[in-house]
Parts: C-alpha cells; structure tokens; sequence
C-alpha cells in the first residue's frame, strides 16, 4: 500500500473510531485532525468535507462486510443457515448501528441509496452463489437465481432495517423467502428465533 493510501486509511478508521464512540454530529473535522496529528490541509485533500468521511467510512465498513460474506460462503455451515448468515453479516454491527442510523436519516437519503444500491450489487453474487449450493444439494428448486436473491435482499433492507417489525410479518418473510427458492416449509423457520431474539 502506498505511503498516501496508508495514511488515508489511518484517517478513516480514526473518524471511524470518533465517530462510534461521540457520535457523527457531535464530532468535528478539528477533532479528527487533532487525532490524526496531521494540518488542516492534509486532511482536506483527501476528504473535501465531514460528509465524504461519512462515506468513506460507510464503505469501508461494506467492505469489511463483504469480507465476512465471503468468509460464510466458504464455510461449511448447512445451506439454509448459511443464507441466513450471508445477509447477516452485511449488516452493521452493533457499535456501528449509531453510524448506520446517520446514513438512514432523511437529509442522507441519496447517501443513503448510493450506498444501499452498492451492498445490494456486492450481495448478489455471492448469496446467489450459496442459493446455487443449496439447487445442488436439493435444498432449493429454482431459476432466476439473481433476481430472486436480489428480492430477498430488498426486503430484508426495506423490513428490518429500521427494526420496526412484527411477528406476522416475520411469518411473512420466511414464508416469501421459502416459496423464492423453492424450500419445502420450514427450511427457513429457524429464521423466527433469529430476528425476533434480535440476533447481534
């Protein structure tokens, strides 16, 4: 990694760390450039403004994401639950959650999106990858294997990420998420347990 890389990255993951523990408003650009120990100048030319930090740092935490993703496609979990863990582990994380609730608020909205659409992209081949698994081994039936994968991740974006659900619509989900792949009933029902116990 290049020596200007190097020190990007070390800026992000002090606003990262900031930003976790005062919360994103209550941190300022000064702050983080005290932190770093580094001139106003420095900081702004690799990040115009407190806004393209926020960026930044959101993508970073996708990235570390999309890792753990990876991490569980590989694994040798059973099929269904492996399903359950790739979309898990492209959530934030519990300390993150203060982060991702900034990017969720109405004046982030095409933040907000641009970042959405990003993980969705990110997600696809590699849930449709464990989905094609789960065709070989008999556990799914089904074609269109992106585009169904693609639905199951905007559901899941649009239902559970202000976490204000209710059981019906859990039954709901599982039972949308079976009849998707082509599951028998009950495949997914260990689903119920996961959300409603409020995994994480």
């Amino acid at each position: 990694m290049k020596k200007g890389e190097q020190r990007k990255q070390e800026l992000l993951k002090i606003a990262y760390r900031m930003f976790i523990e005062k919360g994103y408003d209550n941190t300022s650009v000064d702050e983080i450039i005290a932190k770093a120990g580094i001139a106003k100048g420095t900081y702004y030319y690799y990040f115009p403004s407190k806004e393209d930090t926020l960026e930044a740092v959101i993508d970073m935490m996708i990235n570390e994401e999309v890792a753990k993703a990876k991490e569980v496609v590989a694994s040798p979990m059973p099929i269904p639950q492996k399903v359950a863990a790739v979309i898990y582990s492209l959530r934030p994380g519990q300390e993150e959650q203060s982060i991702a609730k900034v990017v969720e608020s109405n004046e982030n909205i095409v933040l907000h999106e641009k970042l959405n659409k990003r993980l969705v992209t990110e997600a696809i081949p590699l849930l449709s990858e464990v989905v094609r698994e789960g065709n070989l081994a008999g556990v799914f039936n089904c074609e269109q294997i992106e585009e169904r994968v693609k639905m199951i991740l905007i559901i899941c974006s649009k239902l559970f990420d202000e976490a204000d659900f209710t059981e019906n619509e859990v039954t709901a989900f599982i039972d949308v998420t079976e009849k998707i792949f082509g599951a028998q009933p009950g495949t997914m029902s260990f689903v119920r347990e996961l959300i409603m116990g409020g995994i994480g």
